[in-house]
């Protein structure tokens, strides 16, 4: 299984490549700008769990990871909705974020049981 701290950054940049591929308009602009936001922040914030000096200080910066990837597979089903073209590649990174979520949520709730021991 590949790094999720490289998973994260490639989904980030899988991210900005699709909406790239998006139509230019002030509504589809408005949607993709914080898709590139929340996506390319999932990545960030994981990083920044490396550097956690506490377990309780991990649990909260994956909770923001957790948030992001929610914002991002929030963006994605929108989109998914209003696009006429590319919904495929839309919903493969949809399917990327659902599978970063599930492990980032396991790893909180290891860490959880680890903090109430």
């Amino acid at each position: 299984m590949r790094d999720l701290k490289e998973r994260t950054k490639s989904f980030a940049i899988e991210c900005w490549k699709f909406c790239a591929k998006s139509p230019h308009s002030r509504e589809y602009n408005a949607y993709v700008n914080q898709l590139i936001r929340s996506s390319s922040s999932v990545g960030a914030n994981y990083r920044a769990t490396q550097r956690a000096k506490s377990n309780a200080d991990f649990l909260n910066k994956l909770k923001i990871v957790e948030e992001e990837a929610d914002e991002s597979m929030y963006f994605l089903e929108l989109l998914i909705e209003v696009l006429e073209e590319n919904k495929e590649k839309a919903k493969i990174l949809l399917a990327e974020c659902n599978e970063i979520i599930s492990i980032v949520v396991a790893s909180i709730n290891t860490t959880r049981r680890k903090i109430n021991k």
